[in-house]
């Protein structure tokens, strides 16, 4: 029997506001290893690829400090065989808001089911605007899995997958 080939999308600043609730400390510790041995199973795993939005610098000590992190956090990513793709982010009301991910990763579910990259498509994210890629990537005969978190499910997330996970805080640790 062939194992299942499956994707990984990891929506970053979903992940990472969800450890923060969870007081799992800070991101750059996180073994992500660990995460795709405990999403993948026993599936093949075709690639995993995390997005984010891009920190820029802008002169201050606290965005150099931030862009920094995030150096260093993609290049963890890298290390730990997980590519990334980065969307951008946009300063309102001195509040950054991610632009940009949500279409990249709607993109890649529907490059990956329509050209076939893999089976099994693994979403950690709560973005429901993701709904209409679902949809899609279900029609053309693709398991769509929710990895969500215990402590704050998308039931429109888990009533439009295939499959449905909630991690625990046990699980991350």
């Amino acid at each position: 029997m062939t194992k299942e080939r499956c994707l990984i999308l990891i929506d970053g600043s979903n992940f990472y506001f969800k450890l923060k609730d969870l007081k799992l400390g800070r991101l750059l510790d996180f073994d992500f290893k660990k995460l795709l041995k405990k999403l993948t199973g026993n599936h093949k795993l075709v690639k995993c690829v995390y997005f984010i939005g891009k920190v820029r610098t802008d002169g201050t000590e606290h965005t150099q400090k931030l862009f920094n992190d995030q150096r260093k956090l993609l290049s963890r990513l890298r290390q730990s065989g997980i590519s990334y793709s980065l969307g951008y982010l946009l300063k309102s009301d001195g509040k950054y808001r991610e632009k940009g991910v949500d279409v990249n990763m709607a993109v890649n579910i529907l490059v990956a089911s329509y050209e076939n990259i893999c089976d099994r498509i693994i979403l950690v994210s709560s973005d429901t605007d993701l709904l209409p890629a679902i949809k899609k990537a279900k029609e053309k005969g693709k398991k769509v899995e929710y990895i969500g978190f215990s402590h704050q499910p998308s039931l429109a997330m888990i009533a439009n997958c295939t499959e449905s996970r909630l991690l625990k805080k046990e699980d991350l640790v």
